[in-house]
């Protein structure tokens, strides 16, 4: 796949199986994620990386969140399946780092295209993800057990493994609509 072609038809895949990343897959996605725009060369975040039986332990962290927000029991218990969708889950977080030059919502921007970077070169390499966020990504007992400071932000959640099916690429939007020339 061309690097146009991978921009160009951009779409998520939710049904991943086994096997997921190889290390060297892995070790790409993560350098590609070092290439997002980054001013002052701050890395504003961090890469979580859950695989093979340490998903179950993201898994107790969002059932434990469930339960704190008082979720019926089913739900608790569905939260904790979450993270086994996929064979790897990588938890983005933006690692908020006070600078004079560089404001908050620039370092969450770095983070946000370290995630789409990184989903991009899992589709270059035959893989699939999807990017995903919801309420998790905003618990503070979520972030407390990811052990991230109040300061710091999930980006989200991004699965990634082996497509269960073809990629279904989304019609293309009509971007020009929301062009104006100056």
């Amino acid at each position: 796949m061309d690097a146009i072609e991978l921009l160009t038809t951009r779409s998520s895949m939710p049904r991943l199986i086994e096997p997921g990343p190889s290390n060297e897959q892995l070790e790409l996605m993560l350098k590609a994620a070092g290439r997002a725009p980054d001013h002052m060369a701050l890395m504003p975040y961090e890469l979580i990386v859950f695989s093979h039986d340490k998903r179950q332990q993201l898994g107790e962290l969002f059932s434990q969140a469930a339960k704190y927000k008082g979720l019926e029991e089913t739900q608790v218990s569905q939260a904790s399946q979450l993270p086994l969708r996929a064979p790897m889950v990588i938890v983005v977080a933006m690692k908020h780092q006070a600078h004079e030059k560089v404001p908050r919502d620039e370092q969450l921007s770095s983070a946000a295209c370290a995630t789409l970077l990184m989903q991009q070169a899992a589709f270059a390499q035959g893989l699939g993800a999807i990017w995903r966020t919801g309420w998790f990504a905003e618990d503070e007992t979520v972030k407390a057990g990811l052990e991230l400071r109040p300061e710091d932000a999930i980006v989200g959640f991004l699965y990634v493994g082996t497509p269960a099916v073809p990629t279904p690429i989304k019609p293309h939007k009509d971007v020009m609509s929301k062009v104006r020339m100056a």
